[in-house]
């Protein structure tokens, strides 16, 4: 469900006046708020598996499995606040949740709006195509070609940047949910979608006989973190929500549900590295 996803500030910004003012002045700070209600508000998408995704009706992920071991270090339940990954930040920044799972790509756009948690996955831009389709190779045989990309995500600046150095003009076509953007190539539309290499990797790991991963990569190294607001009244909350990613991460239960959802384990840095975006 965020590219990774690039963070446009003119579309967040523009959301965020019609979901009204940043919430941030309150008699007590987000964590006393929090610890008080018993109840941590998330925000994601749930069409990014294998971090949020619906199967068989329920929500279900990587997300979902990690925020339910936050609420209990932290002594909170989690309550899940769906939405299409445009409308996540601007809902992030109109109070309507705590923070954002997603995740989101690292960038230096939303660094500088935003606070990252420390990094839980790899973030890095590739492409996804038709196993039978011979005439993608490498990523630069998208070429004259039409490719797809998540709405407002990191993977679509990426994409977008990527084709702007290819020599034929690639028509993009941009998707509000990953799935119809995977549907479209099954079908034919178009001949690849640009996501994340771990969401893309597990897509071809769950439907090995229609789809298959374009080696290498396409984009610069980059990490999924989860997000959270840049401000004071939020800042002690974030630092116990840091505190317990870190402490699951140092007992073995994120490798453990890195290994449930992606098939391996992977490192991540302990703190936000500098991005490469």
């Amino acid at each position: 469900m965020s590219f990774l996803r690039q963070f446009a500030f003119t579309a967040a910004l523009g959301a965020a006046l019609l979901f009204g003012p940043v919430a941030t002045a309150s008699a007590e700070d987000a964590l006393a708020r929090v610890k008080s209600s018993g109840e941590l508000k998330v925000g994601t998408e749930t069409a990014f598996a294998p971090f949020d995704f619906i199967d068989a009706g329920a929500h279900v992920g990587l997300n979902v499995d990690l925020f339910d071991e936050i609420g209990k270090e932290m002594g909170v339940k989690i309550t899940w606040v769906a939405l299409p990954w445009e409308g996540v930040l601007p809902g992030l920044e109109a109070g309507k949740f705590d923070m954002v799972a997603g995740p989101a790509t690292i960038t230096k756009a939303r660094m500088a709006r935003y606070r990252f948690l420390p990094p839980i996955g790899d973030a890095t831009d590739a492409l996804l195509k038709r196993k039978d389709d011979k005439s993608v190779e490498k990523p630069a045989d998208i070429a004259g070609k039409t490719v797809g990309a998540g709405k407002a995500s990191s993977q679509l600046a990426q994409l977008q940047a990527y084709v702007a150095t290819l020599p034929g003009k690639v028509t993009i076509r941009e998707y509000v949910g990953n799935n119809e953007a995977y549907a479209d190539l099954a079908a034919g539309r178009i001949v690849a979608v640009a996501n994340s290499l771990t969401n893309i990797a597990f897509v071809a790991k769950q439907r090995s006989d229609t789809f298959e991963v374009v080696q290498p990569a396409f984009g610069p190294k980059s990490y999924f973190g989860y997000i959270a607001p840049k401000d004071a009244e939020h800042a002690s909350l974030t630092d116990a929500a840091q505190a317990a990613i870190l402490k699951i991460k140092a007992d073995g239960r994120l490798a453990a549900l890195q290994k449930k959802w992606f098939g391996a384990s992977f490192d991540t840095p302990d703190a936000v590295p500098e991005p490469n975006l």
